[in-house]
């Protein structure tokens, strides 16, 4: 068996550097940092590119090196915002903000809408001091900007007295109205009661400034419940 040397070994034809055709480049490179790598000054490859300033002005295509060495003249950079125009697009600005600007719509983005929705879980039994712990995080919730979901199961007999659920999700929600509006009635799903709040808006959170919050009122005990 002929053996062949390292340096006579045949390109790939389906991946390695003998795969690319001379000449032609890759739209990113490892050095560029990623397909996310964001071109500026320098880095800009092309020998024209469409200008906008730092205010938002149209300055119209200019030479690449002309471009860049505008945008140093302002203590600023050239930053390439679309690649895939022609010419590709660049705006002066400060490169720094830029990126922490884009970090900060990224997190947004990929927040999940589940995280905007907070729940407090009652029970018919429910003390006293645990109904105003519940009230004071509710308030809280709201007051954040959170939707608030309150919810109620029953459990064992309980659900013979389903309508002492019903009422008492309603005196939560009615306990609630300084803070959040009711976005509808109570409704019951299996052995569960529940519904939800919306924060109140910016107008109707000064129209109710001076008001307090109710005071829970007196709930039966489920072995008061299990009597009837």
């Amino acid at each position: 068996m002929t053996s062949v040397p390292f340096n006579n070994r045949p390109t790939s034809s389906k991946s390695g550097f003998g795969s690319r055709p001379y000449g032609s480049e890759r739209s990113y490179s490892r050095r560029d940092g990623g397909k996310n790598f964001v071109r500026k000054n320098d880095r800009i490859r092309t020998k024209e590119v469409r200008v906008i300033s730092h205010d938002g002005q149209q300055l119209g295509i200019m030479q690449t090196s002309d471009a860049v060495a505008l945008a140093k003249s302002k203590g600023l950079d050239l930053v390439e915002i679309s690649p895939g125009a022609q010419p590709p697009v660049c705006k002066i600005l400060d490169f720094g903000k830029y990126k922490y600007d884009e970090c900060k719509r990224n997190k947004q983005n990929v927040k999940a809408p589940s995280s905007k929705i907070k729940e407090i879980k009652l029970r018919i039994a429910i003390d006293p001091n645990d109904y105003n712990t519940k009230m004071r995080h509710s308030i809280e919730f709201l007051e954040k900007g959170f939707k608030l979901k309150i919810s109620l199961m029953f459990r064992g007999r309980e659900l013979a007295h389903s309508e002492m659920g019903f009422d008492l999700v309603k005196q939560f929600a009615n306990d609630l109205r300084d803070y959040g509006v009711l976005d509808s009635e109570p409704k019951s799903f299996g052995k569960i009661v529940s519904t939800t709040m919306s924060p109140l808006s910016a107008q109707k959170k000064l129209a109710q400034t001076n008001k307090k919050t109710a005071n829970p009122a007196n709930i039966l005990d489920a072995s008061e419940l299990l009597r009837l």
